[in-house]
């Protein structure tokens, strides 16, 4: 029997989504536009990268050529390798949404057919009775925020208000969500997840996707920073994913980082936590140690979506993804005969793009493993084919949606 690795590189898209025009996102590229500006030099930061992005592993298993299913065009700078190793392809979303819960969920072989609940751009973001509501059950002062926003922003301006009221920041995005940032010691961390685990149930009638908590630290505005104990509180899928269906196969999920929460915890066997790119990295190489056969390893990297997409930086995300291309021969190293590894993305977050949020683009598929023979499996219409195939590779019966490309 056989072992999979899926590993979502969070907000990783490649342009071209054919209904990217509808959500306002026509022309947006995260992969394009970061090769484009590091190939004119705006990609460039003294101390941590410069020159045209360079990804030579990634190119290797047929990123570039997925761009160029996508898009039409290759990336700026992004010479194609000389030879392609393992199934390449792009696959455009069918979920009605641009979300992480959407995307991860519609990879698991689920796709999200209704309208998730969004709050309004203008004037307050929360209604005045769901505001009391919080403040009465969650046995808070008040709230601060109360509207669209940028997490670190939005912690440099209420933090030293927060920590002198004990009111808890609260703020949206254009994502189905509602995030709470508290100070981790004047607030207390233990404090906050019960405020959040109250705001999910308050929620519930609002059909909004998911409450994140956003724990920080730090005394002054110049040294806020947010902490590794983010936790995500989703609601649950609309129906079994992939995750429920290996279990009760009695197989294991070991889901790194944030992949439990979003699946409400659903599915999982292991829950493994670990906080930035590298440390989810050295974690999933851990994972792949103890899986056994009929396994699966699932691990969202999410610095690419939460450092540098929602902060459009362009320089931090190519160096990320350049760091995390110069470890995959360490993925490689740890396979074994019948093994499988699918690298693909939820959604875009086009940190050249107007705005701090998602983008609706293609993402790309990568699939290699020992026995994986080089191929373009083109562009899929919708993510569940991703969980379909690995559905396959383990074993188990197809699902209702979605086909495998194995």
């Amino acid at each position: 029997m056989a072992r999979a690795f899926l590993f979502v590189l969070d907000s990783f898209g490649i342009g071209g989504a054919p209904d990217a025009a509808e959500f306002g996102d026509d022309g947006a590229d995260t992969l394009g536009h970061i090769a484009e500006f590091c190939a004119a030099g705006a990609g460039d930061r003294k101390g941590l990268r410069e020159g045209p992005l360079t990804l030579p592993n990634m190119s290797a298993l047929g990123l570039l050529h997925a761009a160029k299913l996508a898009n039409k065009r290759l990336p700026a700078g992004m010479p194609l390798p000389e030879r392609v190793f393992g199934l390449y392809g792009a696959a455009s979303e069918v979920s009605r949404g641009k979300d992480t819960p959407s995307g991860h969920w519609e990879i698991a072989g689920t796709p999200v057919t209704f309208d998730w609940g969004y709050f309004p751009n203008e004037g307050d973001a929360f209604p005045a009775e769901l505001v009391e509501a919080i403040c009465r059950e969650g046995e808070v002062p008040g709230i601060l925020g109360n509207c669209h926003a940028s997490g670190t922003d939005i912690i440099a301006q209420y933090g030293d208000e927060h920590m002198r009221t004990g009111k808890p920041i609260c703020y949206t995005s254009s994502d189905s969500v509602f995030q709470i940032a508290a100070h981790e010691h004047s607030f207390g961390l233990e404090r906050l997840l019960e405020l959040c685990q109250t705001v999910r149930r308050l929620l519930d009638d609002y059909n909004i996707g998911r409450v994140i908590a956003r724990p920080f630290v730090g005394t002054t505005p110049k040294d806020f920073v947010r902490t590794g104990n983010r936790r995500d509180y989703s609601v649950l899928p609309p129906e079994p994913t992939l995750l429920d269906r290996l279990k009760a196969a009695g197989r294991t999920v070991h889901a790194v980082g944030k992949i439990a929460d979003i699946f409400a915890h659903q599915g999982i066997g292991r829950t493994i936590k670990a906080n930035g790119n590298m440390d989810l990295f050295e974690a999933t190489l851990k994972a792949m140690d103890e899986a056994e056969d009929g396994d699966l390893v699932f691990t969202n990297f999410v610095d690419f979506d939460m450092l540098y997409g929602h902060r459009r930086d362009v320089p931090g995300y190519a160096a990320a993804l350049e760091a995390f291309d110069q470890r995959l021969p360490d993925l490689d190293r740890k396979l074994k005969p019948g093994d499988i590894v699918i690298l693909t993305a939820d959604h875009g977050c086009d940190p050249t793009w107007r705005g701090t949020d998602h983008t609706r683009e293609r993402v790309p598929i990568l699939v290699f493993g020992p026995e994986i023979r080089t191929r373009s499996i083109g562009v899929l219409p919708g993510f569940a084919g991703i969980g379909e195939s690995i559905a396959k590779h383990l074993g188990l019966e197809p699902g209702l949606h979605g086909r495998s490309f194995l």
